[in-house]
């Protein structure tokens, strides 16, 4: 069987969305929850589980070696900026607004790089 390449740059997007998806995940449903308050509103949550959402999905894009992984990394980047943005601005989230920024730096290198 043959399986696709993937380049350094393609895996290491791989890895920060993998890592994001976790991390938003993680923060979600365990710190958020717990802090309640600006944490734990159904805009602020439903964003993260978008983000981590997505991040999956562009990691699995990019696992099968889809020639639209490049869309779905655009949409990525911009979801994960917005993400980062918000938990910044609620604060106590550095983790989740560290994992976002990486992803979705190498989300928008991948998406222009990469076509």
């Amino acid at each position: 069987m043959n399986h696709p390449t993937l380049s350094p740059e393609m895996q290491t997007c791989i890895d920060q969305c993998s890592n994001c998806h976790d991390v938003c995940l993680r923060t979600a449903t365990n710190h958020c929850l717990e802090l309640g308050g600006e944490h734990a509103k159904p805009e602020h949550l439903k964003l993260m589980f978008d983000c981590a959402q997505i991040c999956h999905v562009a990691a699995d894009f990019m696992l099968r070696g889809s020639p639209r992984h490049t869309e779905i990394c655009a949409a990525c980047a911009r979801i994960c900026e917005t993400c980062a943005d918000d938990c910044e601005r609620i604060g106590e989230m550095e983790e989740c607004v560290e994992a976002c920024r990486a992803c979705a730096e190498s989300c928008r290198e991948m998406s222009a790089v990469h076509p």
